[in-house]
Order: C-alpha cells, then structure tokens, then sequence
C-alpha cells in the first residue's frame, strides 16, 4: 500500500456526534424466550415450514432453500419468529455460555467490548467510550446476540459470519489456499466489532466491502507477495529509529491487505502482539496473521478518508469511502478503471449476500 494512506488512524470519535444520534431502545422483553430450534446449516436444503435458530433467533423458512442465512433480508425466504433459549442462548439473555462482564458507569470501553446490561441484554462498543449507557446511543452501542455455539466473527458468539465457508468459496473460486475460510474468522477475534456491527443488511455488507477490497488487492486471493519484485527495496524506510532489521526487501506488500513499509509491520505487529518487524514473513506464511492485518488497517487505517473502512461502512458513508481510506490515489479521477474493479467486485459480493449494496459507491 502507499506510504501515506497507512500512516493516519482515527481519533476518538467526538462526544457531538453522539448527541446528534441518539435514541432510546427498547428495554429486553421480560417473558422466557421460545426454545431454540436446531441450529441452521449452511449445507442444509430447507423447504417451506422447516425451522432453524440462527444469532439467537428461530426462522421458518417460506419455500425451498440452501446456503441463505437466515436474515430479514436476501431473496426474503426466512421469516423471523423471535428471539429463542434454552440451550443455545437467547438474543441478550444471559444464558448459554455467555459470561460477558456487567456494565459499569463511567468506566472506559474500547471498540468490541462486550457488557451485560442491567436489563439482562448484551450490548457491544461500536466506538470507544467512558462509560456511556448502552441504552441511550446507538453512536457508541449496539445490541448483542449472545449464543452459546461455535461462532466465528464477534469473538466466537455471534452464531457464525456472515459470509459461510461456501459464500467465500463462491467469492473466490480460484484463491490461493494459504487464505483460508478458517483463517479468516479466527482473525476476526482480534477485531469482534467487524461484520457484527447494525443490522444484518449492514453486517453484511461490510464484510461485502472488505472482501472486494482485499479480492482486489490480491487478484482473487491468489497472490500472497507483491508481484512487482523491483518496488520491494523501497519499503524501507531508514529515517525510522528501528530501521530495517529484517532487511531492505523485506517489507514488500504482502497478504490480504498487501502490507507495505517497515513502519505499518511495526505498527501491526505492536497492534497485534506479534514481532512483524523482525518476521515479516509471518504476513506470508501464517494464515490467521495475514488476515489479521488486513483487519488491522481496515479497523484503524484512515488514509486519505479521515475515518476507518469500518466506521464508513457502519455509518452509512458508503463503499466509495473504503476505497479512500485503502487507496484514495483511484479516486478524484486518479485511476477510474481500478476505482471501478473494486466497485464491481462489491456489487458482485453484496448479491451473494442478498443485500442491497448502498449508496456512494465511487469516490
């Protein structure tokens, strides 16, 4: 990536912004949910009247169906029956194996934290915060379904990405293997608030975004290293007091993101817990890291957008604003053709999710 779209990161968001849009929520219901149905399966062929349970919810589904999470969205097959317990964990009601801490006033919560209300529902911090009530802004609060399964995203509670394994392999039929479905949302536990952030249209096309941005970085995920051989000396930059311990040429781009320059691997790797500085290579040869860092810069990295991919995405800027903050050289006129890849790749995605892809797509 350029030097200077990865050297910004977001500040704290202002406490004006939260005043501008706040509403109150509704308080959890106090009857005992329905009981879970069996847990939906990607795999599974439903026909009209089955039922499954999904994030905490029961859904029938209206007519024949496969690899369609259930969600009030998509081709509208699945009717959504409620929240349910009993086993798998109801939306936000302390059962399960959820043990989330109580939330407590006025102490601090950073992005993806994760709190029991005093109304018995989980809420998860969609920007930092002192303490604020999860009830008064959905600036910096969102519901959390709390289930009890095997989850991917959101910190293993969520009920599973959004994206299943065979939606990422109908997204990428011909990436490398080394990018892998697993390693992916093992990643996303680093970073529980990607793709588990508003509602299920825009869960899900966040994860659209990002998968068309990194699809375009890497060809398909098919390349892993930077191709262009002869840029990989000029990463290197001396006037930083760490230097280039692992050497000019190692700080080529590489993974989802393609990585670049020794300052964004120490940074990551401070980021992540991990030494990219002295193990670049890490980036090119341990699936789950590589992914990591992709998540790293969309979650942080402002480039020349002046906020995250992320938040862009939360708040309705829209997917031209994600090309701004990775690569706002494509936009203003700068490279339409490239521009324009990335806005078909996620046109492309956002239909296999069945959701509408937004407004302001280009930048």
């Amino acid at each position: 990536m350029p030097k200077k779209r990865l050297l910004a990161l977001l500040a704290t968001a202002g406490l004006t912004i939260a005043a501008a849009t706040a509403v109150v929520l509704p308080t959890a219901a106090a009857h005992a949910d329905a009981a879970c149905a069996a847990a939906y399966a990607d795999a599974t062929v439903y026909t009209g009247g089955m039922q499954a349970s999904y994030n905490g919810h029961n859904w029938t589904a209206k007519w024949w169906t496969q690899h369609e999470v259930p969600s009030t969205g998509g081709s509208g097959v699945w009717t959504d029956n409620g929240s349910c317990g009993g086993g798998t964990g109801g939306g936000g009601g302390g059962t399960g194996t959820c043990s989330y801490p109580n939330w407590v006033a006025g102490q601090w919560y950073a992005t993806g934290a994760i709190v029991r209300y005093t109304n018995g529902g989980y809420y998860q911090a969609t920007h930092d915060n002192p303490g604020y009530d999860p009830t008064i802004s959905t600036w910096y609060w969102s519901p959390y379904t709390c289930g009890g399964g095997t989850g991917g995203g959101g910190g293993g509670s969520t009920g599973g990405f959004v994206v299943s394994e065979a939606q990422f392999n109908q997204m990428f039929p011909s990436r490398n293997s080394f990018y892998t479905y697993a390693g992916l949302t093992d990643a996303m536990k680093k970073y529980p608030a990607f793709a588990t952030t508003g509602s299920d249209t825009v869960k899900r096309q966040e994860a659209a975004a990002f998968l068309a941005n990194v699809s375009h970085e890497t060809g398909g995920l098919v390349y892993i290293n930077e191709i262009n051989t002869a840029n990989w000396p000029t990463y290197c930059d001396w006037s930083q007091p760490y230097g280039c311990p692992a050497g000019q040429s190692a700080y080529h781009g590489r993974g989802p993101i393609q990585l670049s320059w020794n300052f964004n691997y120490k940074a990551a790797g401070d980021a992540l817990g991990v030494d990219l500085l002295n193990n670049p290579d890490l980036v090119a040869t341990n699936s789950s890291i590589s992914w990591q860092t992709g998540l790293w810069y969309w979650m942080t990295g402002t480039g020349g957008a002046g906020t995250t991919s992320h938040n862009a995405m939360v708040n309705g800027q829209g997917f031209g604003t994600t090309i701004r903050a990775i690569n706002s050289i494509e936009c203003n006129g700068g490279n339409p053709a490239q521009m324009q890849s990335r806005v078909n790749l996620y046109n492309q995605f956002v239909g296999i999710l069945g959701v509408p892809a937004g407004g302001n797509l280009t930048c």
